[in-house]
């Protein structure tokens, strides 16, 4: 229960406090010449509130393969979803501006969904093919402009028992891969739905698997291997979990 209250409050207070800096920050990016390191700046500070809220949470994270994840080019992140955590865990460590793909609901949330325009955040209405089209657009556009991109193929949170469980991955969410040739880095997240969605409304101390794959370069599949684009994905991530359950 303290971790919650902890948690709840940090971010209430973050969300709040953080209402002049948006201002801030604002203002400065009206300047062409310091665009760039305003935006820079935001996102480091959103990473050190995430990092805050998984200490506060008591999360004890073991990263297998980060030295693999380009620094030097925008990537597609992919990876399976079982929890909010995920985004929490996976968005400290982008070493670049990087943008996160999120339900459109999310733009209900005040002040969170201004963060979230800031650092260059989509949102997606999944029941309208449009309206998802046009956000994956806007994402190939984002990595045209060198900014990376995250989604979750799955296309909702994974609520089965098992951690190697997970919903197939949606093919229209990896054209932004595609239709840009920027290199796939796959994520597999084990124990995230221990933190907090296996016992809502409690946060409790967990251990927390993230293990980056090797980059795909689509360009260098076979015809066959392009055509099950989210297969062959699932598949790499599908064996970081395996590996992760005999560890």
């Amino acid at each position: 229960m303290i971790r919650t209250f902890f948690v709840v409050l940090f971010v209430f207070l973050y969300l709040i406090l953080g209402i002049p800096v948006l201002g801030i920050f604002w203002l400065i990016s009206k300047n062409e010449k310091w665009k760039a390191s305003a935006a820079l700046a935001q996102l480091r500070l959103v990473q050190w509130a995430f990092r805050c809220i998984c200490a506060i949470s008591g999360v004890k994270l073991t990263v297998i393969g980060e030295e693999q994840v380009p620094t030097d080019e925008p990537v597609l992140y992919i990876g399976n979803h079982r929890s909010y955590f995920d985004i929490v865990i996976s968005y400290a460590r982008c070493p670049r501006l990087t943008g996160y793909i999120a339900k459109d609901s999310m733009l209900q949330i005040p002040l969170l969904s201004t963060w979230m325009k800031r650092l260059n955040c989509l949102f997606i209405n999944r029941d309208d093919i449009k309206e998802s089209l046009k956000t994956i657009l806007a994402g190939i556009e984002n990595v045209k402009n060198g900014i990376s991109m995250c989604i979750y193929p799955e296309g909702t949170r994974g609520k089965g028992a098992d951690e190697l469980e997970m919903l197939p991955f949606k093919e229209g969410s990896l054209k932004i891969a595609e239709k840009t040739g920027c290199k796939i880095v796959p994520m597999a997240m084990t124990g995230s739905a221990d933190i907090f969605e296996k016992h809502i409304p409690y946060i409790r101390r967990s251990r927390v698997i993230l293990e980056y794959g090797a980059p795909i370069d689509v360009n260098t599949l076979s015809k066959e291997e392009k055509k099950k684009l989210g297969n062959y994905c699932q598949t790499e991530i599908a064996q970081m979990l395996k590996k992760h359950k005999e560890m």
